[in-house]
């Protein structure tokens, strides 16, 4: 059985803004700055698939990260929702980067990747959505158990934006994950750039209103992670992309005030994928991040 040599705490996470945590995911393009400029950022994120095989320079350069900053590795082939169990090699790829990492957060996504051709694993190539129902809460819960029994970590669970339905559920989205948290222990990241595209392309003519009641059907005691980001319109007036290629909007910054009060000092990260900003750019939304959260906390308290 693989076991971490560290695991994450089970308790609640809420807490004040002396102990807020921002951080910004971390790409290749910054890697070198954030090396040479370090920033005043309490953790950075990676993609922890891009640092699979023990060695090579990529993993290499991740170990010289993790001197001057905390490392969360967020994964997004794990394949939660596949009927399929997650791949061992995969498993096996990942507790040993956790083991090189001691990262402080480990996270994955409510979707599905994994299917099989002729007897074998194949994977999607991107997150695919799930219907919302009890067989697909037990299907999810299975790998979820599975993870952090094998690797003794507490895993965060993702929720994801969907440009369709699939037919089948009958659970709502915050019920769903409501389900397998009660199910698993596991925690939730709570992506609110996601909330706000799923609430645009709902058609909703009241967007804030409608995440803002999603935020407030989660357990907040198992609320481990914010991620903020922006999205492009593909047609205005019309569909909406959760693409990471914008500044954090000003609908995700309404709604990460609110979370804020319901929630507390959650770790908070700044997502930024396409068409990356500088350096400094990417810093500075962290910098707001941790002003606006420092503003609301100490309005809480």
């Amino acid at each position: 059985m693989m076991q971490s040599r560290s695991s994450v705490e089970q308790g609640s996470v809420k807490g004040s803004k002396q102990n807020l945590m921002i951080g910004v995911g971390l790409r290749h393009a910054h890697f070198q700055e954030a090396l040479a400029n370090p920033a005043a950022l309490d953790f950075v994120e990676v993609h922890s698939e891009n640092f699979f095989g023990n060695g090579g320079a990529a993993r290499a350069v991740l170990l010289e990260v993790a001197e001057h900053y905390p490392v969360s590795l967020h994964s997004t082939a794990m394949g939660l929702g596949s009927e399929c169990a997650i791949p061992e090699a995969y498993l096996l790829s990942l507790w040993q980067l956790i083991e090189s990492v001691s990262p402080v957060l480990v996270s994955d996504h409510a979707a599905f990747t994994w299917g099989e051709f002729n007897a074998n694993p194949v994977h999607a190539g991107d997150l695919l959505p799930l219907a919302y129902n009890a067989q697909t809460v037990e299907l999810m819960a299975g790998n979820i158990r599975r993870f952090q029994h094998s690797i003794n970590r507490r895993l965060l669970v993702e929720n994801v934006s969907t440009y369709l339905a699939p037919a089948g559920s009958t659970l709502s989205e915050p019920e769903f994950l409501t389900a397998v948290v009660n199910e698993t222990g596991c925690g939730l990241l709570v992506d609110l750039n996601n909330i706000v595209v799923n609430a645009r392309n709902s058609g909703t003519n009241d967007v804030l209103g409608y995440a803002r009641a999603w935020l407030d059907k989660i357990p907040a005691e198992h609320v481990g992670e914010l991620h903020l980001a922006g999205y492009s319109d593909v047609k205005e007036g019309d569909l909406v992309i959760d693409d990471h290629a914008r500044p954090v909007s000003e609908e995700v910054w309404l709604l990460y005030a609110h979370a804020l009060q319901r929630f507390g000092a959650v770790p908070t990260l700044i997502e930024w994928d396409n068409e990356l900003p500088t350096w400094q750019v990417l810093v500075s939304e962290a910098d707001k991040a941790r002003s606006l959260a420092q503003e609301v906390l100490t309005h809480a308290e």
